[in-house]
């Protein structure tokens, strides 16, 4: 009852007039928490603004230029500055301060700026200068939701995005709820999902969804197909649900072929999950242990029902089977990989999508060696080498849990290394499986590599196993030894011929491409020999020594599940005639600009493979880099071959004559563009680094060659 207000409020050199009745109902209405004197200067500037956000938060510039007007002066100071910052000043130029120093770095929600603030409204931490620190006022901005005052630009974004996902979306002290308009639909394969605005913010929101993913759902979604043709129904588990898009488009797509479990350990995903589910008029039928029971299917085998859950990934893996899972973690897979083979069915499918890519393309090299117990230098193959890493660390969980692999799908590409393996059951496979988990070795001048022998006995010279002879010219240790890695192939030509036809049949154009490559690769063969009809003794497709139905198959020629005698017959009759129908892809790639020859424009892609085919080797081209060139040839052939068909930069140097190769590694008798002449055979063969091109200085005319 003694507090007298004042009818005249002087606050940052502004004189507010304010009426009696007014300051008093302002007395008794405002918080004791916000007692700063620069909420006054708000009250006469716009009425549709609220009276509680701070002085900093307007919707237009000329709202804080309407707040330094309030003084009558022919100069005007900032109303966001202290006077010792900046001092009062013309229109013109407080105009241009306003517009610099507080408009343009403001963040924006919902139609107000939240501009930096100057003010003492932030306790300044002590500094050891006391005259420094009037002039290292604390910048900062103003929470238009919950008042907080953050330094940083870009943790005051956080920060509201912090309260966008947690729904947060209006001030504490205003009652109307923000509109529903916040959220966003998007569609993607026939199928809408509602996500947040931040939504491409990993960690960040509970409603992750990453469109530049969209290859990556289109790759599980055919080699899902792929098993749904094999069996139905089967039951297959989305782990890491999000936004729910993936177990979604399998759903609606494949319909009574599947039993669909989209599961996620966050409360509003899951709550977002069911709400994409009723978007495309899906049923929801709620985990068991749930207590609600008002959104629950009334059949659970209904072909348009999705069982959402709420739980720990390794938690509903360790507790129930299914046909097919998917692991989709932020960042590394390697905790859910146990919990993934331990009730996985038989001849089941797992496939996994690491994100971790920093580690797995050998740029913290450290992380790679914690995570997957494998040591990784950066090489021209390092994709590869990613993608062998994540098998040879799915190939021990599933020997854990006896059973063995065989991979059916290995991609990676900027964003993502996918692996997709079928799952098959007993000691036997396990220890196949390890077996193919070994050491690389790996010449660090050449980049020749080579997979260790298999058995326990040391060399006394494991250089000797490398084709490269970089130990003997260079000084030193040349080479590093890598892994343990996965050995084994990467493709299998059946499955993937397979998920083409399923990719075509369901209409997913950017998966196309990107198979029928990988077919190629498979086969080690270009695209140009390529048929995605297969002829009519490949329609049986033998897979982990089963034979799978295919679309122009007989019904002989394939197996009736269930049938344990007739399955041995046949997995013992695949076994045998595996060699002969199928040659594993060669491992690793070389990348051709990482071998060309300085001062040598060298051949066209295509026209390269067709030199190695010529020459008698296996070729193709390959997704992990788009100038590489699968092949079982040697390096040195491969660089032999690079320089036979290489021109030289300059057109005088053609001019002048010939040359051509040693006779001791000529390869074929394919026409060359130019001949090129080694005056010291042995010197090229020791410089392996790139020198080699100083050795064909020296041109001769043609009638010389002849001699």
């Amino acid at each position: 009852d003694g507090v007298v207000v004042p009818e005249k409020v002087k606050s940052n050199n502004l004189d507010v007039k304010i009426p009696k009745s007014e300051s008093e109902a302002e007395e008794k209405g405002v918080e004791e928490e916000r007692p700063r004197e620069s909420d006054s200067n708000i009250l006469d500037v716009s009425s549709d603004y609220p009276r509680d956000k701070h002085i900093s938060i307007q919707r237009h510039l000329a709202d804080l230029e309407k707040l330094a007007d309030l003084r009558e002066d022919e100069r005007k100071p900032c109303p966001l500055c202290p006077e010792e910052k900046f001092k009062a000043c013309y229109s013109h130029k407080l105009r241009r301060h306003l517009q610099n120093l507080h408009w343009k770095v403001s963040v924006e929600f919902e139609g107000y700026r939240m501009c930096i603030c100057h003010l003492s409204c932030r306790p300044v931490k002590p500094n050891l200068v006391g005259d420094q620190t009037l002039s290292k006022m604390g910048a900062h901005y103003h929470c238009i939701i919950c008042s907080a005052t953050i330094v940083r630009r870009t943790d005051m974004i956080g920060h509201i995005n912090r309260h966008v996902n947690k729904g947060e979306t209006e001030s504490r002290f205003i009652t109307v709820r923000a509109p529903k308009s916040s959220y966003k639909v998007v569609k993607e394969s026939a199928t809408d999902v509602q996500v947040l605005p931040n939504h491409s913010t990993p960690q960040k929101t509970d409603s992750y969804f990453n469109p530049k993913m969209k290859l990556n759902r289109q790759l599980i979604f055919c080699a899902l197909a792929v098993l749904a043709e094999e069996r139905k129904p089967i039951e297959c588990l989305d782990a890491f649900g999000a936004t729910g898009i993936m177990g979604l488009q399998w759903a609606k797509h494949l319909r009574s072929s599947v039993k669909v479990t989209i599961n996620d350990c966050n409360e509003n995903s899951v709550t977002m999950i069911k709400e994409n589910c009723h978007l495309n008029k899906m049923k929801v039928k709620l985990n068991i242990r749930e207590e609600d029971n008002d959104e629950t299917g009334e059949d659970g085998e209904n072909s348009d029902t999705i069982e959402v859950t709420k739980m720990d990934a390794n938690v509903i893996m360790h507790l129930r089977s299914y046909d097919f899972i998917h692991l989709d973690p932020f960042g590394t897979s390697v905790n859910y990989l146990d919990s993934a083979f331990r009730n996985v069915r038989n001849l089941g499918i797992v496939s996994l999508t690491s994100t971790d890519i920093s580690s797995l393309y050998a740029k913290a090299q450290h992380v790679a060696l914690r995570h997957y117990g494998c040591n990784i230098v950066r090489t021209e193959y390092y994709k590869e080498l990613a993608a062998r890493t994540v098998i040879a660390a799915v190939t021990r969980a599933a020997a854990r849990c006896n059973k063995g692999i065989e991979v059916l799908l290995a991609v990676a590409l900027e964003h993502f290394v996918l692996v997709v393996v079928r799952v098959l059951r007993g000691p036997t496979p396990a220890d196949d499986s390890a077996k193919k988990v070994r050491y690389l070795i790996h010449c660090q001048w050449c980049e020749e590599r080579v997979f260790q022998k298999e058995g326990n006995m040391m060399e006394e010279n494991p250089y000797q196993q490398l084709p490269c002879d970089c130990h003997g010219s260079m000084p030193g240790k040349t080479a590093v030894l890598l892994g343990p890695l996965w050995s084994g192939a990467l493709f299998n030509t059946g499955f993937l011929r397979r998920m083409l036809l399923e990719a075509v049949q369901y209409g997913l154009d950017e998966a196309q491409p990107l198979l029928k490559t990988l077919v190629c690769e498979a086969e080690c063969t270009t695209l140009k020999h390529f048929s995605t009809h297969s002829p009519g003794d490949e329609n049986k497709q033998e897979e982990c020594g089963v034979y799978i139905k295919t679309p122009n198959t007989s019904a002989e020629s394939y197996l009736v599940h269930g049938k344990r005698k007739s399955e041995e017959v046949l997995r013992g009759a695949a076994k045998r005639q595996r060699a002969e129908h199928s040659a594993e892809h060669p491992p690793f790639y070389y990348n051709i600009h990482r071998h060309s020859i300085k001062g040598m424009n060298m051949p066209k892609l295509n026209k390269f493979l067709n030199y190695l085919s010529e020459a008698g080797y296996r070729v193709s081209r390959t997704h992990f880099d788009p100038m590489g060139v699968r092949t079982n040839a040697p390096l040195a052939q491969f660089k032999t071959v690079l320089m036979k068909y290489s021109t030289p930069t300059y057109v005088g140097a053609q001019a002048e004559g010939s040359v051509h190769l040693p006779g001791e590694i000529q390869v074929g008798d394919v026409p060359a563009v130019t001949e090129i002449k080694v005056e010291e055979a042995e010197l090229a063969e020791d410089d392996k680094s790139g020198a080699a091109a100083a050795v064909f200085t020296q041109s001769y005319p043609t009638h010389c060659a002849a001699d």
